[in-house]
């Protein structure tokens, strides 16, 4: 009797399944869609960031050495002007004294900025007459904190961005740091000078300017997007013969969208950036574009 059952038992699964041991046998392996980005060589820049407004290098307001009324002007608002030359002509109104005209002159080689009176305006030694600029070369004032204060040094370089001027890039270079902290701040002035030959930067300018504390040639580098975790514990998945490796990661340098890799990837790997929360180890991938 224990002979039958068995033997039915048998024939039963020879019938169904072609053989009870091998009912895996023909299914696909599924492969999760992945998007990859390989491991490249890049410079990394360690900076800091500030905001700050762009200032002629050299400027000055005009003031007349007599009291009267301005009854003619030589130079208008953006009129290139020399050192001791004229802007316009005051009538003094001292009594006793023959009529002549006084000069307003220009301390500096420059355009006006500004005219601050019109003709027929009554003024004296005190009146601002107009703003001089030396646009040739433009600063930018700012005020760094102690932390960062040992790795500033005299030509050090800045980039500084415009909204004038998106997308651009001006580079400026560190002239004056100021020995004095402020008590309140445990901050020092620092200046920055740009060479401004076109002057498409103008003075009141609102600036945001990247200080280069260092600079790291050929280093490993990849997007934000590929790294899970959270530091010091962070992984990254590679793929090896279309399988997903999970890889712990050391980061260092953050630029943008990107990270410079210190320890665990080499230039050259494929590292996942798209589809990573479905893999696991060992997984199979396919692999659906090559950045």
């Amino acid at each position: 009797m224990r002979f039958r059952i068995t033997a039915f038992v048998l024939f039963a699964c020879l019938f169904l399944s072609g053989g009870c041991g091998n009912k895996n046998q023909g299914e696909s392996i599924e492969e999760i869609p992945v998007k990859v980005s390989t491991v490249t060589l890049q410079q990394m820049d360690e900076t800091i960031e500030y905001v700050g407004n762009i200032k002629a290098q050299d400027e000055a307001v005009v003031y007349s050495k007599v009291s009267g009324k301005v009854i003619r002007k030589i130079k208008e608002d953006g009129s290139p002007v020399k050192k001791g030359e004229a802007i316009c002509y005051i009538d003094r109104d001292e009594t006793g004294l023959k009529f002549e005209e006084a000069p307003v002159e220009s301390p500096l080689t420059g355009v006006v900025g500004r005219f601050y009176l019109d003709i027929g305006a009554n003024i004296t030694d005190q009146s601002a007459v107009a703003l001089v600029v030396n646009m040739d070369k433009v600063k930018i004032e700012l005020s760094v904190t102690e932390k960062y204060l040992p790795r500033i040094v005299l030509g050090q370089e800045a980039r500084i961005s415009v909204d004038a001027w998106p997308g651009e890039y001006f580079t400026g270079k560190v002239t004056k740091i100021s020995p004095v902290l402020d008590l309140n701040t445990r901050s020092a002035p620092i200046e920055i000078t740009i060479d401004n030959p076109d002057h498409r930067l103008q003075s009141g300018m609102f600036a945001r300017v990247v200080l280069i504390l260092s600079r790291h040639s050929n280093v490993p580098v990849i997007i934000k997007e590929s790294v899970t975790g959270k530091a010091p514990d962070t992984y990254v998945y590679i793929i090896e013969d279309d399988r997903a490796v999970l890889k712990k990661v050391s980061l260092g340098l953050r630029q943008g969208a990107y990270y410079a890799v210190t320890g665990g990837l080499k230039a050259g790997e494929a590292v996942v950036v798209m589809g990573q929360q479905r893999l696991f180890e060992g997984a199979h991938v396919l692999i659906e574009e090559q950045k």
